[in-house]
């Protein structure tokens, strides 16, 4: 049995969707591309899909990621172009890999977000953004459907700083961009929470919905504060294994009578 771990994106208006909605969009992507999906056992078998921390609906995404089983050998990049041609666009599968190593989900410690905050001075976020980096603690609310939950949203952020707004998008309107590190601990710290977090601590309350966007997901090294890429494991051992492949070619014994 093959596996092989895909990275793909939530754009636009897709973002809208909601995690079931893409699960049944890639079912019948599998399907379209005729890819030789493994199925679970028992009365109702269905494909052997594992999906890894999805992003909340309404949040944009370039680093969403999944494993698939196969019953086949499959190119990766090859399987990656026709399930990318079989899902609606904004639904793009950007990156595959063979899956060469164990624990995809354990290498999903921490994901970087983009917050865009339409109508928001950039310096009044600075002002807030100091203030949250220096609190001790920072109390928010959630509600939830056994209740309203209070945490501490603070110890998650490993950082959080305004950034430059993209040239190409142009407005006459005070925008605002926040970079945000979360790692992934429980209970789970979302982008709404630290924008609550912002108005508890500092009064910043953006005056329509922020548009938030997952850039990366991934282990988070506290060394230099970056997320890495969660597929690479599986490129370097796929690496190493064709330069093993190829050292033991280059000095296997030539047959007699073969020269």
């Amino acid at each position: 049995m093959q596996r092989i771990r895909l990275r793909y994106t939530k754009r636009g208006r897709l973002r809208f969707t909601s995690h079931r909605d893409f699960q049944r969009a890639f079912e019948r992507a599998l399907r379209r591309a005729e890819v030789p999906m493994a199925y679970s056992a028992g009365f109702t078998p269905h494909p052997k899909v594992s999906y890894a921390n999805a992003a909340p609906t309404g949040t944009g995404s370039e680093a969403e990621y999944l494993e698939i089983a196969l019953t086949e050998t499959r190119d990766p990049d090859k399987l990656r172009l026709l399930l990318d041609e079989s899902l609606p666009a904004g639904l793009d599968v950007i990156d595959a890999v063979e899956a060469r190593t164990s624990g995809l989900a354990d290498r999903l410690t921490a994901s970087v977000w983009e917050l865009r905050l339409d109508g928001v001075d950039p310096a009044d976020a600075e002002r807030a953004i100091a203030a949250f980096n220096t609190a001790e603690s920072v109390e928010v609310r959630r509600k939830t459907k056994n209740g309203v939950r209070t945490f501490d949203a603070r110890p998650a952020v490993a950082h959080l700083e305004t950034h430059a707004p993209q040239a190409d998008r142009p407005t006459d309107q005070p925008c605002a961009i926040l970079r945000l590190v979360v790692r992934h601990v429980t209970p789970a710290v979302r982008p709404d929470d630290v924008l609550s977090g912002l108005h508890a601590v500092a009064d910043l309350a953006p005056p329509v919905p922020a548009a938030v966007t997952r850039l990366a997901q991934g282990l988070f090294d506290e060394e230099t504060g970056t997320v890495t890429d969660p597929l690479a494991p599986d490129r370097e051992a796929a690496a190493a294994l064709s330069t093993a492949a190829l050292a033991a070619a280059a000095t296997a014994p030539v047959p007699e009578g073969s020269a």
